[in-house]
């Protein structure tokens, strides 16, 4: 077999178990201290590594961008990640990553590549009351002992909303769409770990006038499953009288969004529950791994007509 196909695979069969692997990299010393700490995003989401190329300065762009490069005959915005983050590279800027997710390609600057790991959700915790808005979550990279080396997990989706809110869309429809009308009693249940993708999933939402429960990852969505039809039960309902779909975006701590629908399709009491994948890990080998699970739909972020036709498309 080819090998990159071949690490394809591999890496797609880790969410069989609740697994993946994160790209570790720095981005020089931290503001206050003297430490060079290590930060995360996905594998799936980087399509290569770069040693950095011919760098164009852009005209009025924002300060965080440093310009354009030219990779084999495509325009490539280069965002440069330490000055996002706040912190001083001491050896300079010189690895590229680029990275393809919610349908764009763009290129963070850093200061050098330290490892790939492979990680279990679990060892994954979300980053949310622990400070900073630009991390999702933090990786306990060896895991739950006392001295774990510690990864911050970017929030990606933010970073770009912040330095190109052009390459990361809108869930609100630019046109009055009619509003989807749920039966009495019954709503959406979302998921997912960013607060900025949380923000524009419920302003989405609302714009539909679709009653919903927002949750933070793929074990606080499935706890709430489970409470609810206990809860259906107890009134002599069931739960599809309660949740009429499960949003869900992939990459999330502790339980991941495959995970999280194969739970749901896995379980008599649940199956019949319609479940969309909402992701930025856009691509046709996720788009497979995502029937695979049993999904109903996939849609990349962000994009107000594609989820609404999908909502509509499942549940009609």
């Amino acid at each position: 077999m080819n090998t990159t196909l071949y690490e394809i695979d591999e890496r797609t069969n880790l969410t069989a178990n609740n697994k993946f692997e994160l790209l570790l990299f720095r981005l020089g010393q931290a503001p206050d201290t003297d430490r060079h700490e290590l930060f995360g995003i996905n594998v799936f989401k980087v399509r290569e590594i770069l040693v950095m190329p011919t760098i164009t300065a852009v005209a009025n762009a924002h300060r965080n961008v440093m310009g354009v490069a030219n990779i084999r005959g495509q325009i490539i915005t280069v965002i440069n990640l330490p000055r996002v983050v706040g912190c001083t590279p001491q050896k300079g800027t010189s690895i590229l990553l680029i990275t393809e997710f919610s349908g764009s390609t763009q290129a963070f600057a850093v200061e050098d590549v330290s490892e790939i790991v492979r990680l279990d959700w679990n060892q994954v915790i979300p980053a949310e009351g622990n400070g900073g808005d630009l991390i999702t979550s933090i990786a306990r990279l060896d895991g739950n002992v006392e001295d774990t080396r510690l990864a911050q997990v970017l929030d990606v989706e933010q970073i770009l909303r912040e330095v190109l809110p052009q390459a990361t869309g809108s869930l609100v429809p630019e046109k009055t769409t009619p509003q989807i009308k749920l039966p009495e009693g019954k709503l959406i249940l979302a998921a997912d770990d960013s607060p900025m993708a949380r923000a524009m999933i419920e302003s989405g939402l609302n714009a539909l006038d679709v009653p919903f429960i927002m949750t933070r990852n793929g074990l606080e969505a499935w706890e709430k499953i489970q409470s609810m039809s206990d809860t259906a039960i107890s009134e002599g309902k069931t739960i599809q009288d309660k949740i009429a779909l499960m949003l869900t975006d992939l990459e999330m701590p502790e339980m991941d969004g495959f995970t999280l629908a194969r739970n749901i399709k896995s379980d008599p009491r649940f199956k019949s529950i319609p479940v969309i994948i909402h992701s930025s890990l856009t691509g046709s080998t996720n788009e497979k791994h995502v029937k695979s699970v049993g999904a109903d739909a996939y849609v990349a972020k962000f994009n107000a007509d594609e989820l609404t036709s999908a909502i509509r498309k499942v549940l009609f």
